[in-house]
């Protein structure tokens, strides 16, 4: 009796041990944790500013393009360049920041070149004076450049008090002959025989005069497409002027051809073009002109691919010709090289 007591309880025990292993065996739940799905950001696109040259030194006043003060600070030298067709091409007309073209004695015209921040190595070929060119001349205060001129013209530089350097009284340390070319249209020099030439004739070194105004930087102007500009001169004589788009200037073409520099060969541009009718007659049996650059007159601006049309006024032979627009503000130019056309009223001129 005692042992099946003694048998119960340890089977009792037994089972109780049993059932607490499996309990201890039992797994836990498993706790599924859901995560928020991860959201990588999109970094916003960095805008890269587009590199403007940095502009060294200051703007030119015939220009607006920067150069080395020293440059700038110095006075204009006008030069007057020969347009024969025997002439061409002309050397250093490309350094120019101004240049002018003016009827002469039939069928030709002439350039003035107006510079201060270039120096040409060579220069030419350089010819005589006329009134008008003395005129302008007075505008930029400049040393004025020439061999010979008009009896008028020569005048002109002695009572005007004009700061001349004349191929005719210099020496050829100034003036030289290239044998590539004949007589009269192989006459030279250079820059700096220019400058040399200044100082020992104890000119004035800095200019004084009133400079065309200029965007700091090329500004788009609303006006007639002009893509190309056409001025007939005379029969045989044509400025032609093709604009480029993606360099945004104009290249110009002379009697059909492409205008290009003596010295590199490379294209003669205009970042601005003005076409300026002034009356003109014929003063003697040379057929020399008188063209009033003093009064008022009417005028075309062009820069762009767009023209504009100007008035244009000067009140003096040594006051600066001011352009304006229709409405009566002043014309500001477009930074870069300017060529002023100077036509008589009956020239053909052509704009498409």
């Amino acid at each position: 009796m005692k042992l099946k007591i003694k048998i119960g309880l340890l089977t009792i025990f037994i089972a109780l041990l049993a059932s607490s292993c499996k309990n201890e065996k039992a797994e836990e739940p498993v706790v599924v944790v859901e995560e928020e799905p991860i959201v990588i950001e999109e970094e916003e696109p960095v805008e890269l500013e587009e590199e403007v040259p940095e502009k060294i030194g200051i703007p030119s006043p015939l220009s607006g393009i920067y150069a080395e003060e020293e440059k700038v600070n110095r006075r204009p030298v006008a030069v007057m360049f020969d347009n024969h067709n025997r002439a061409r091409w002309q050397a250093g007309l490309k350094d120019a920041e101004i240049v002018y073209e003016f009827l002469v004695e039939a069928p030709y015209t002439r350039y003035l070149g107006i510079f201060l921040i270039n120096d040409p190595p060579s220069i030419g070929p350089i010819r005589s004076a006329r009134p008008y060119f003395v005129t302008t001349v007075l505008e930029y205060d400049a040393v004025y450049v020439r061999v010979g001129g008009s009896e008028a013209a020569k005048q002109d530089v002695k009572t005007l008090k004009i700061a001349d350097i004349d191929g005719l009284s210099s020496s050829n340390k100034v003036f030289w002959r290239v044998s590539h070319k004949k007589m009269p249209h192989n006459l030279y020099s250079s820059m700096e025989a220019i400058r040399t030439s200044q100082e020992e004739r104890k000119y004035r070194m800095v200019g004084e005069f009133t400079p065309f105004k200029f965007h700091e930087d090329e500004v788009d102007m609303e006006g007639s497409v002009a893509n190309k500009v056409i001025i007939n001169y005379r029969k045989d004589n044509t400025t032609e002027y093709i604009y480029d788009e993606d360099k945004k200037i104009y290249i110009r073409h002379k009697d059909g051809k492409l205008h290009i520099d003596e010295i590199d060969e490379s294209p003669i541009i205009a970042k601005n073009i003005i076409i300026q009718v002034a009356k003109t007659r014929v003063i003697d049996n040379e057929g020399r002109l008188d063209i009033q650059l003093v009064g008022e007159g009417e005028g075309k601006y062009i820069t762009n691919g767009k023209a504009i049309d100007v008035r244009w006024e000067k009140k003096s032979r040594h006051e600066k010709t001011i352009f304006y627009d229709l409405d009566g503000n002043e014309i500001i130019l477009n930074p870069g090289v300017t060529w002023i056309q100077v036509v008589e009223p009956r020239t053909e001129t052509i704009i498409e």
